[in-house]
């Protein structure tokens, strides 16, 4: 599967989530880091869900930008 996550730099870190996974999150000190670490808690939230016998959902956010006028 191939889920949208949302990435945001903060003053210390990055942080992430995954907008079809409520609760699936991670923060990492670079990029790399916060990618893989979110890797890693999509997968076990997965688990999570099969383990609890529940339906994986579908991936159906989407990603756009938008260019304004600053």
């Amino acid at each position: 599967m191939r889920y949208a996550i949302v990435i945001e730099r903060t003053p210390n870190n990055y942080s992430a989530y995954v907008p079809d996974l409520p609760g699936c999150v991670a923060t990492g000190a670079t990029l790399e880091e916060v990618e893989a670490h979110l890797r890693e808690a999509i997968e076990f939230h997965l688990d999570g869900m099969r383990e609890d016998g529940l339906a994986l959902p579908e991936p159906s956010a989407s990603v756009e930008y938008l260019e304004v006028a600053a």
